[in-house]
């Protein structure tokens, strides 16, 4: 006969290989892209077709100027957090990690007393949650004490072995969208504490990250 006093223990701790996330985030990316390119591919296909047929006007024939002037805003934009042709990418990583962030943050968060501030939230997560999804904690926190938070990790787990064979550009541009689910996640806790704001990551020299948090002055 079972002991009774056993149904009133916390259920055995459950562990998974320290590579999953790892993995999860290579296969993830790449399933991403191949669905965005055949779905880009397949909406351009219908609109020619519907062109054809004369339900919508024939695309515009750019002149050589104009041309200029589109590759020229393109550059500009490419900037940016990520290129323009990446950023459906990258918003629907983000999206996965808001998920994944608000139900880490209520699980680490349960059997403790709400957040006093919200620079007790930002420690939690410096802390807490780091160590959950990347075996440390963040090496440096600063503020400006008015609602931005910088968080700097030297070993930014995710981004520790990502190379290119193109070169550093290429690097740069593929650790932009790796750190997406991240920045997703690091939102998604904070919404999960009522803490509403933007994450932007910023890399300069892989596996270096920092994530910018602006959160809204009252919070």
């Amino acid at each position: 006969m079972n002991n009774p006093l056993a149904l009133l223990a916390d259920p055995p701790a459950r562990y998974v290989d320290g590579a999953l996330m790892d993995y999860l985030i290579i296969e993830t990316v790449s399933a991403l892209r191949v669905s965005a390119t055949v779905s880009a591919v397949r909406a351009k296909k219908i609109e020619q077709e519907m062109a054809e047929a004369g339900l919508l006007p024939p695309p515009p024939v750019l002149k050589s100027h104009e041309q200029r002037d589109s590759i020229g805003s393109t550059t500009a934009r490419s900037s940016s957090y990520v290129d323009e042709e990446d950023e459906g990418l990258r918003s629907r990583l983000e999206a996965m990690g808001l998920h994944v962030g608000a139900n880490l943050a209520e699980r680490l968060s349960r059997d403790r007393p709400l957040f006093s501030d919200s620079l007790d939230a930002i420690k939690f997560i410096c802390k807490e949650l780091w160590v959950a999804c990347w075996d440390k904690q963040v090496d440096n926190l600063r503020t400006n004490h008015r609602g931005v938070f910088v968080l700097q990790d030297n070993t930014f787990k995710p981004l520790t072995r990502i190379s290119s064979w193109e070169g550093r550009a290429e690097t740069l541009r593929r650790a932009r969208l790796y750190v997406a689910f991240p920045a997703g996640i690091i939102r998604g806790a904070l919404s999960r504490m009522s803490l509403h704001g933007t994450v932007t990551p910023e890399i300069t020299s892989p596996p270096h990250c920092t994530f910018q948090i602006k959160l809204p002055k009252n919070a």
